[in-house]
């Protein structure tokens, strides 16, 4: 293979990604905590989009509780982005996992 023809690849491959990437941005996944009480929306580029919180699981004496839960529901978002991307960057990479595209 000579330099033209990998150049060539190079370029495919990087439009591949942005439409992937592009495709990500469209997608959602949804991470809940304290039983669906409060749930996180993300984009497969994890990117917080939605937040709800259930009026009962406020308490104004208890703020701590309402932090957990809202970390723990992002958390699991972002795990359930990250599995998304990694899964559809999986189909442009054959699998192979390559360092710093996710």
């Amino acid at each position: 293979m000579d330099l033209s023809e990998l150049m060539k690849h190079a370029q495919q491959f990087q439009e591949r990604l942005g439409g992937i990437q592009q495709e990500l941005g469209a997608k959602t996944v949804t991470g809940s905590a304290g039983g669906g009480m409060v749930t996180a929306t993300l984009n497969g580029r994890c990117e917080l989009i939605g937040l709800t919180i259930e009026p009962q699981v406020v308490n104004p004496n208890d703020v701590r509780m309402l932090q957990d839960l809202v970390l723990a529901a992002v958390n699991d978002g972002l795990v359930k982005a990250k599995q998304l991307a990694q899964g559809e960057l999986g189909k442009l990479t054959g699998g192979m996992h390559i360092p710093g595209l996710f």
